[in-house]
């Protein structure tokens, strides 16, 4: 529910169409879902909605936030910078070189006249 308000947030106010809203709606759920989780809140809405609050997009940026919050003592380059990535490193990586790979299937595709 939160997600389709922003959505129709942007729709409404910035002209982005249905399509164009997807991006900047999942990028502000995952700068708010990492506020949440640096002011602690997130955690008790995690207790109180359970799994709802696993989902991908809210997930990433809990697990992108929670090891550098955990591991601040140590740093902000070892603590910080060293364990901020430590569970959403893998899924950046495989997102980037999945990308990657699609891209270059698709682009072979044009060249060769197939799409």
């Amino acid at each position: 529910m939160i997600g389709q308000l922003i959505s129709d947030f942007y729709i409404y106010y910035f002209d982005f169409t249905e399509q164009t809203a997807g991006n900047p709606t999942v990028g502000t759920l995952i700068f708010i879902t990492m506020l949440l989780t640096g002011f602690g809140v997130y955690d008790r809405m995690a207790q109180f909605g359970g799994a709802g609050t696993a989902v991908p997009v809210t997930g990433f940026g809990n697990a992108v936030i929670s090891p550098a919050i955990e591991h601040r003592t140590e740093g902000f380059v070892l603590g910080v910078g060293g364990n901020m990535f430590k569970l959403a490193g893998a899924v950046i990586l495989f997102g980037v070189f999945s990308a990657f790979v699609i891209a270059l299937i698709k682009t072979t595709l044009i060249q060769w006249g197939g799409l």
